[in-house]
């Protein structure tokens, strides 16, 4: 536990310590560089914000937004504007008021992102870059016509002075980004964009999820813009235009912008490749040519500069730890001291189904499917491909919600709750496809999907039960197997009601096979939790199910004890085959 918290402070103070090393090289810089130079690094620093901004948004969120230096013109033109009515504060409440308007606009704009994907969110955003641009050409900047420049802070007037200044919003930017990404907002962004069903599966919100990414992504674009308008002083639409704003989203596309290092690195080439295109006699338009093959090929090939780099670390670091504890399980665990599945007194009803059914068309999908599941039982659900065991999973967790009958939880009905509204009530579920965002670590994983505070050493004693690796592993470094196994832990300790297990023993050996199921037969009573399995391996299913319900093309065939259930010529007949009890 000592080892835990020391870990945990670490992980604290590395950005406060990260941050005054860069204030340091700022100064050093402000005071060694000349003039011109002093300019182009301001220049740099505004970019780097843009592109952290960027970096949330389209790196961790998944969406593709091309209006970035809009956002931007947003706080320059607030700035502006509140700079020519001399309101009181000065020119730091100015930034802070236009990165507040910038963020507003964000979540305007991130409104079409609930229900657009991909190119089409393209197009909106880059449609309402160039709206914006036209829009500007016409108005201009409050105090441009007239010659009226923005007024810097008074202890930052001077260019060496307000690029110290420029650095230092950067390193609180980049702190408050550090954060944000470490906790449940940073989490839900690359929820969100792994898998919607996912998110939406552990009661997160994906509206919320996308329209703080936008917000926040904005709102620091919102900060480059008005740092814009402190160091031009009198800003023009030239500055923000669309073309711009694509070129800043291929280039954090390329640098992996969602990394704050990376973010400042893309601010860097984005000052340095014009810069050098200019000394080389050549147009600076071209630094839009070379930026596009950038992203193209950091697009086709499915990775970035940033990425690259921490894939060559953490697969070092992965090769240092086991991906998996192979010790023995505990006496606790262990199937020989637990009771036998059909032991297992019934308890008082928690999910109840009753009448279900599931139509696509003409086709019946789903016809009068009854399920009840006892508290802290085990119920299974078998059935060959195609009975209809994932559409079942789909109504009842609310992704199919137009159907017939009913699902109560403790006697509420459901009917009419969204998937994450189930989750938070209690009924939670696992997918066969893997759903598990492979940026995130265990423990960020897991403390998201728990929905709650959970202590460091609650998040590994529930690892270590199921057997997964240790909670600082990174879900990109193990198998899909053991991702599984991950997902069925974290949703157990959101101390569910009801758990609906989608075949977490795919991808596993058989040995883990048979360790998964003595800890699931132990699950219920350790965690409270109430559990129905559906599972094509009926080794695993005889070791844990006390109860089995069958389905066969949407209706159930069989439903009851397991050794009455297993033992019907019906069940032997249509989905085991006329072998396997032999």
């Amino acid at each position: 536990m000592q080892r835990a918290s020391s870990s945990r402070a670490v992980r604290i103070a590395f950005p406060f310590a990260a941050g005054l090393l860069a204030l340091g090289v700022g100064y050093l810089l402000s005071e060694s560089l000349s003039g011109y130079f002093v300019f182009l690094a301001v220049s740099a620093v505004v970019a780097a914000i843009a592109i952290l901004g960027l970096g949330i948004v389209t790196g961790s969120a998944g969406m593709i937004a091309l209006c970035q230096l809009t956002f931007a013109a947003v706080g320059a033109w607030v700035v502006s504007l509140l700079n020519v009515l001399q309101a009181p504060g000065g020119f730091i409440v100015w930034l802070i008021l236009g990165a507040a308007a910038a963020g507003i606009v964000g979540v305007l704009v991130g409104l079409p992102a609930l229900r657009l994907r991909g190119v089409n969110l393209a197009v909106v955003t880059l449609g309402f870059a160039a709206a914006a641009d036209v829009t500007l050409v016409q108005i201009q900047f409050p105090g441009s016509t007239d010659g009226i420049p923005v007024l810097r802070p008074d202890a930052f007037s001077d260019d060496r002075s307000y690029f110290f200044f420029s650095v230092l919003v950067l390193v609180v930017c980049g702190i408050a980004v550090y954060f944000l990404q470490s906790g449940r907002w940073g989490s839900s962004w690359k929820s969100v964009a792994f898998s919607e069903r996912g998110t939406a599966s552990v009661g997160a919100s994906v509206r919320g999820a996308k329209l703080t990414a936008f917000a926040v992504s904005a709102t620091l674009a919102g900060i480059s813009g008005g740092l814009i308008a402190g160091q031009v002083g009198l800003p023009f639409a030239s500055s923000f235009t669309p073309i711009q704003s694509l070129a800043l989203y291929v280039l954090a596309v390329m640098s992996g912008a969602y990394l704050i290092d990376m973010a400042v690195f893309g601010g860097i080439l984005w000052v340095a490749v014009p810069e050098l295109l200019k000394r080389w006699g050549i147009p600076q338009d071209w630094a839009f040519v070379i930026f596009g093959v950038l992203g193209v090929q950091a697009l086709t090939s499915g990775s970035n500069l940033g990425q690259g780099i921490r894939n060559a670390w953490w697969k070092r670091q992965a090769r240092r730890t086991p991906p998996r504890p192979t010790a023995p399980l505990d006496a606790d665990v262990a199937l020989g001291a637990a009771e036998s599945p059909a032991a297992a007194p019934a308890g008082a009803p928690v999910l109840v189904v009753d009448d279900l059914g599931v139509a696509f068309g003409q086709v019946k999908a789903l016809d009068g499917v009854s399920l009840v599941v006892p508290e802290r039982t085990i119920v299974g659900l078998i059935g060959p491909n195609g009975a209809g065991k994932s559409t079942f999973t789909d109504a009842v967790t609310g992704f199919l919600p137009q159907h017939t009958g009913s699902v109560s939880l403790d006697g509420r009905p459901l009917q009419g709750l969204s998937p994450a509204k189930r989750a938070r009530l209690g009924l939670r579920r696992t997918f066969q496809q893997d759903r598990v965002p492979p940026t995130l670590t265990i423990e960020a994983y897991v403390r998201f999907v728990a929905r709650r505070r959970v202590a460091l050493g609650e998040v590994e004693e529930t690892l270590a039960f199921f057997g997964c690796p240790p909670a600082r592993t990174r879900l990109q470094s193990v198998d899909v197997g053991t991702r599984r196994l991950v997902e069925v832990a974290a949703n157990v300790l959101s101390r569910p009601r009801v758990l609906i297990l989608d075949e977490p023993a795919a991808g596993l050996s058989h040995e883990e096979h048979v360790e998964l199921g003595e800890r699931l037969l132990r699950a219920p009573a350790r965690f409270g939790v109430s559990i129905i399995l559906i599972e094509h391996d009926l080794d695993l299913v005889r070791s844990v199910c006390g109860t089995i319900t069958v389905l066969d093309f949407g209706q159930v065939l069989a439903s009851g004890p397991q050794e009455q259930v297993l033992a019907d010529p019906a069940v032997v007949k249509a989905y085991m085959g006329e072998t396997e009890m032999l």
